[in-house]
């Protein structure tokens, strides 16, 4: 009997079946005719099945379920990172209690143990004898900023950024914070310039800023130095220390006043 009629099969047993079971009881190859190999089908399964094409891609849809699933689990977890220690504090009645303990002694042994590993957290005077010593051959471990500093009191810009110098030296005692005169750095350095700041690593000057025009001038504040830190990559991004947005209006109140009373004190230069 040849294949060419399947009129005399029973009406149970389909055309397809037929052509199945004799395609798979040859021993040679077969062109299979298949219209769709994507489609979801039954006589596709078969084919899949003895592995005449293969099998389907996962679904994209279940794919993105699954990253978004995974997002939202990671998220959940992280979800207290970056926060200060009176944040932590303020979820008190949101967050489980033990767990919310943990967290912020976690969080304190990091503080400690970054604060007993780091050999900085002052602004250091600098002496031009010293300058080779302790900023250029000290970039070598760490990152070194310094501020060359005005001579007048009535540098608004200056006077700040020693105020802001002082806060970020105590915040990331693992960076080197510096200052000295502008003209007692170099001779016959233009007042106009300062204050000046240079970010130095490997014994090199990573970054030059002359002025905090581009900082936010008279409205700079230690989020600015942060955001120049990341950028130069003395703190990473994800830094838990770094200043959330919300405090950067108290911060920079309460370095302008610390300022103004700066401001009706003797010159420290003198």
């Amino acid at each position: 009997m040849g294949f060419s009629s399947f009129s005399s099969f029973p009406d149970t047993y389909t055309h397809k079946e037929v052509f199945k079971d004799t395609i798979l009881a040859m021993d040679f190859p077969v062109n299979v005719p298949v219209d769709n190999p994507n489609a979801d089908t039954e006589w596709n399964d078969i084919l899949r099945k003895h592995g005449i094409i293969p099998e389907r891609p996962p679904s994209p849809t279940k794919q993105i379920e699954e990253a978004l699933t995974e997002a939202a689990r990671l998220a959940h977890e992280n979800r207290l990172e970056g926060k200060t220690l009176d944040e932590l504090s303020d979820l008190e009645d949101d967050e489980d209690e033990e767990f919310l303990a943990s967290y912020r002694e976690r969080r304190l042994a990091e503080l400690n143990l970054l604060s007993k590993n780091s050999p900085h957290g002052t602004v250091y005077p600098l002496q031009k004898p010293d300058y080779a010593r302790d900023v250029t051959e000290a970039s070598n471990s760490c990152y070194v900023l310094v501020h060359l500093a005005s001579a007048s009191q009535g540098n608004v810009e200056s006077a700040l950024l020693t105020n802001i110098w002082r806060e970020a030296a105590g915040k990331y005692p693992d960076v080197k914070f510096c200052e000295m005169r502008g003209d007692l750095a170099i001779e016959g350095y233009p007042e106009r310039n300062c204050p000046t700041v240079l970010v130095y690593k490997d014994t090199e000057i990573k970054r030059q800023i002359v002025t905090l025009k581009t900082m936010g001038g008279v409205n700079c504040s230690l989020s600015d130095v942060e955001k120049l830190l990341v950028d130069v990559g003395a703190v990473k991004m994800n830094d838990f220390r770094l200043l959330r947005k919300q405090d950067k209006e108290e911060r920079q109140s309460s370095i302008r006043a610390s300022t103004k009373k700066d401001d009706d004190d003797d010159d420290d230069w003198d």
